[in-house]
């Protein structure tokens, strides 16, 4: 069940992918998140599901106190409490290590390296949009709404 609006931001070195692969990543993860939330993938949705990319000096990532010699990324989704269950999360590591992957070609024996995706969840009363806090109520019923839609259109 579809409980709110996610958030998902990325940090890497400046300059390790183009800006269509910064698009595609960014639509890739929105994907995956909204998946994982089991949101209807509608424009609606889309548009309340925000990606920030934080692309960062290289110089200024470190790793074993040194500046990154390739390219690490960090992914972090930022959804409302409980609307991830474990399985749900980790459906959506898995999808956004694949991603991050294959963006910026990172070797499989690499992810665990290279390659971190975290969780944060928001407690309920605590996101506010519009000058008023968010009901995900609502939104689950919105969610659920378009759901059926999508089934009667098929």
């Amino acid at each position: 069940m579809f409980r709110g609006m996610p958030m998902i931001d990325v940090t890497y070195p400046a300059g390790s992918i183009s800006a269509e692969q910064r698009e595609q990543l960014a639509d890739e993860l929105t994907t995956a998140l909204l998946r994982a939330e089991r949101a209807p993938d509608t424009e609606f949705f889309r548009s309340i599901t925000w990606a920030v990319v934080h692309e960062i000096p290289a110089e200024h990532i470190y790793t074993a106190s040194r500046p990154v010699q390739a390219p690490i990324v960090r992914v972090e989704a930022t959804t409302p409490e409980g609307a991830l269950s474990d399985r749900r999360r980790a459906e959506f590591v898995a999808s956004a290590t694949k991603a991050i992957q294959e963006a910026f070609a990172i070797p499989d024996a690499e992810t665990l390296t290279r390659v971190w995706v975290t969780h944060r969840e928001i407690a309920e009363g605590s996101w506010g949009a519009g000058g008023q806090i968010i009901q995900f109520a609502q939104l689950r019923e919105m969610a659920a709404a378009a759901r059926a839609q999508e089934g009667a259109a098929v």
